[in-house]
């Protein structure tokens, strides 16, 4: 069953001229370019929603959130066991207009899975699409015969069936198709679905985690569509006329609505997804307070930060905590990433408390991060290019295996890597495999919350950034990992590089 939420109450807030926050203005032209990383903050924090002088009213919710289901799996001998299937059908991308799409186990987007750290998973995935597919497990620590690149693709009817133990800590991961060249079309119409790892450390035990309660999903994706609601991919798509750019929230357009959820718990967690195919969502407060960020891509931060904004660059994820005092409405600021796409700021979701419980005050310390001493770690540097309408890493244009650069490293291995972007493109980079740290952003150090372990980062135009890694417990001479733009269009137009692990 689908968890809902009854609308929330509130005074209507209001912003010049006195109409609300839904309005968007449309870029054309090539963007995306010199927007910095956003979200370092300090060491101390406070809790209270409604202490902040810059307080506004909440803003009216007009519809209720959505939260997906939890997909229940089955345990027998040690193995845990997940079904999913593929498949199309139909949703409003634009309110009142029918898109044809795609979901897991649904019309639109898929279940959230829970996995435990420590446990074996077996996933039965059939692919009933009517075209090939993969299911790549975005932000997972496995082997790379299971990650689902595109050596993974899989037809029309058949079922693959990866297992892998869970090496994973507690984190948020999601799970979208990879295969070459159709990647941003299988997306885009609805193939996406959150992953919640979860383990017995101290800071998990004393977080929310009852799902759909006080640990609530939030998948935000920015699409580009006619009028007729066809959903549009690639270039020739994005640069036809008469076109919008819906937002969504779980699936539901927000351009004029504002979700509603009642929290029954003083203290909320949320977990965001920016599943778009490649605009930038920056969260915020719709009254200018703080909101106190617990995790980055790849899991905690070494402690509660406060932050006025959380910048998601395509494919990135963060957990945010809100203790409730009063009526908090949930922003989206949506930044265009790609040949055109849309801007403007969206209420997305106002969460109204109905709790009376106290909770105790947050950990100092969720986890502990040993930064990379990078003195002694061989160096690379990737460079993120362009070729005509051919998008390249290292030169090389990724559409096909056979085509794309292909890194070589062992098990073991400790590496500082500068990725350095020879466009005025926005690129969003993401690393399967294992997670990285970031060492420059820009020239700069890193601050705050980009102290913590990431899979994705943002590369401006003419910009880089320098991260650290090491390749741990998997290698295999057939299967490989991918590096790749996370800018959906760009991946499937060539900047993509596979990534392989093997024995000294």
């Amino acid at each position: 069953m689908t968890h809902t939420t009854e609308p929330a109450s509130g005074a209507g807030r209001q912003r010049k001229g006195g109409k609300g926050l839904h309005r968007r203005k449309f870029l054309g032209g090539m963007a995306g370019v010199g927007l910095g990383a956003v979200g370092a903050a300090g060491a101390t924090f406070s809790l209270l929603s409604g202490g902040n002088a810059n307080k506004a009213a909440a803003a009216d919710a007009t519809g209720t959130l959505t939260v997906p289901d939890l997909l229940e799996g089955t345990t027998s001998d040690g193995t845990t066991t997940y079904t999913l299937t593929a498949k199309t059908g139909t949703n409003e991308v634009i309110s009142g207009v029918s898109s044809t799409t795609a979901g897991y186990n649904g019309s639109y987007l898929g279940p959230t899975m829970k996995w435990t750290t420590g446990d074996t998973v077996l996933l039965n995935i059939t692919n009933t699409l009517g075209a090939d597919t993969t299911v790549h497990f975005h932000g997972a620590h496995i082997p790379p015969k299971m990650d689902g690149g595109p050596q993974n693709s899989f037809a029309d009817g058949e079922t693959w069936s990866p297992t892998f133990e869970v090496k994973d800590e507690a984190k948020t991961l999601w799970y979208h198709p990879h295969a070459l060249g159709t990647t941003a079309e299988q997306v885009v119409h609805g193939l996406a679905g959150m992953i919640i790892v979860e383990d017995d450390s101290d800071a998990s035990a004393a977080l929310p985690s009852e799902y759909g309660v006080d640990d609530i999903p939030i998948i935000l994706q920015c699409l580009a569509a006619d009028s007729s609601g066809d959903i549009k991919y690639n270039v020739t798509g994005y640069l036809g006329s008469g076109l919008s750019y819906p937002v969504l929230c779980n699936g539901t357009n927000v351009d004029s609505t504002t979700l509603g959820f009642t929290a029954t718990k003083t203290r909320i967690r949320f977990r965001v997804l920016n599943a778009s195919p490649a605009d930038i969502m920056t969260i915020q407060r719709g009254d200018g307070g703080t909101l106190t960020q617990i995790a980055t891509d790849q899991g905690y931060l070494t402690e509660p930060t406060e932050v006025t904004t959380i910048r998601l660059v395509a494919g990135a994820r963060a957990e945010f905590v809100l203790d409730l005092a009063d009526a908090v409405t949930l922003q989206a600021v949506v930044t265009t990433g790609w040949i055109r796409g849309g801007s403007g700021t969206y209420d997305f979701l106002t969460v109204t408390p109905e709790a009376t419980d106290t909770p105790d005050d947050l950990p100092s310390t969720l986890t502990t991060i040993t930064r990379y001493d990078t003195a002694d770690f061989a160096a690379r540097t990737i460079t993120l290019g362009q070729s005509g309408q051919n998008m390249t890493i290292n030169g090389s244009v990724g559409t096909t295996m056979d085509g794309m650069a292909t890194i070589m490293t062992t098990l073991d291995a400790e590496e500082v890597w500068t990725i350095s972007n020879g466009t005025q493109l926005e690129h969003s980079f993401h690393l399967h495999d294992v997670p990285f740290q970031l060492i420059e952003i820009n020239g700069e150090e890193p601050t705050g919350v980009d102290l913590g372990w990431f899979d994705t980062f943002e590369v401006v135009g003419g910009g880089s950034i320098k991260i650290a890694m090491k390749f741990t417990d998997f290698t295999d001479d057939t299967y490989m990992y991918m590096l790749h733009c996370h800018l959906l269009q760009h991946e499937d137009e060539g900047m993509m590089a596979a990534l392989m692990v093997m024995d000294g």
